[in-house]
């Protein structure tokens, strides 16, 4: 099967190499052109525009910044999309932009996939990120081989939409978490406890999660470094804020967040990196949240293998 990545960015650039890396045959179509003249030098084929990624290609991965990007790139491929063609909108995306999408897709014979990745831009590149996939079974089916090439564990999580919900969701969560961890070294700094002994303290207690165990280490060297800026962040926990509402849940966090990225992105500046969100307690404070022995970057220890389903356990838990 031929595949077409369009969008080659901090995350899409990191999947395609794992479809090259793999042994795929990859058409690649990028606005910055010295993105895909890497890629082209890495083996893959160039395209000028997504209409020829569809034309030419048995299914099309996109990975964009935003709704309106997919949006824009569909409307350039739609007509060529035929029978047995398949999109895989890898990007995190609004549920209802991605059923409607999809529908254009399916309309034309085409199969249409939610599948966005969570993990951080360390796993995409070692092909152990999670991905998520919205779409019926014989699709999913149709797709795996594809997914395991480019993440460690892949759910199917239902129809169309479902991966996009479940994306947004586990985002959030995140970004609860980062602004909660800042809260947390913050706090134990100015009551005097040495930086490094609290990571420890958080990492083995009740209190770790993913976020601590990675973004609290680039966090705390300085870089804060994790190829995601605070207006990416904004998109995702406004597109969860939007579930929520559609959905009638009354939520209290969320619009807090929304209101720290909001002022965060005011005062650093849209492109900041998300976990630069620290900066507004560092500067009501004047302390200076780094410590020594921590990486600049993110980076992902696991072994690189072939990905594969998980599948949720239904019976009854103890």
């Amino acid at each position: 099967m031929r595949v077409g990545f369009i969008g080659l960015g901090n995350v899409g650039g990191k999947l395609a190499g794992s479809l090259l890396r793999n042994g795929h045959a990859v058409v690649v179509h990028d606005l910055d052109r010295h993105r895909v003249v890497d890629f082209v030098a890495r083996g893959a084929v160039a395209a000028e525009g997504p209409a020829q990624v569809m034309r030419e290609c048995d299914a099309v991965i996109t990975c964009l910044p935003s709704p309106a990007a997919s949006d824009a790139v569909m409307r350039d491929m739609l007509p060529e999309v035929r029978a047995g063609k398949l999109w895989m909108e890898m990007s995190t995306t609004d549920e209802v932009e991605v059923k409607r999408l999809g529908a254009l897709v399916i309309a034309r014979g085409g199969a249409a996939v939610d599948c966005p990745v969570s993990g951080g831009c360390h796993r995409a590149a070692t092909g152990n990120i999670s991905i998520f996939a919205g779409c019926d079974r014989a699709t999913f089916e149709r797709i795996l081989p594809i997914l395991k090439s480019m993440g460690r564990r892949i759910l199917h999580t239902g129809e169309l939409g479902t991966a996009s919900v479940l994306k947004v969701v586990t985002n959030y969560l995140a970004t609860a978490n980062l602004v909660s961890c800042c809260e947390a070294l913050v706090t134990a700094k100015a009551a005097g406890m040495d930086l490094n002994t609290t990571y420890e303290a958080i990492k083995i207690s009740s209190g770790t999660s993913f976020v601590h165990e990675t973004e609290s280490q680039v966090i705390l060297n300085g870089s804060r470094d994790i190829s995601f800026t605070m207006d990416l962040v904004a998109k995702d926990i406004g597109l969860f804020q939007d579930v929520a509402d559609r959905s009638g849940v009354p939520l209290e966090i969320s619009p807090m967040l929304q209101h720290i990225f909001a002022d965060g992105i005011a005062r650093f500046g849209s492109r900041e990196l998300s976990p630069n969100i620290i900066k507004r307690l560092e500067e009501a404070t004047g302390l200076d949240i780094r410590a020594p022995g921590f990486p600049p970057e993110m980076t992902d220890d696991e072994p690189e293998a072939s990905g594969y389903e998980v599948v949720p356990d239904r019976s009854a838990r103890l």
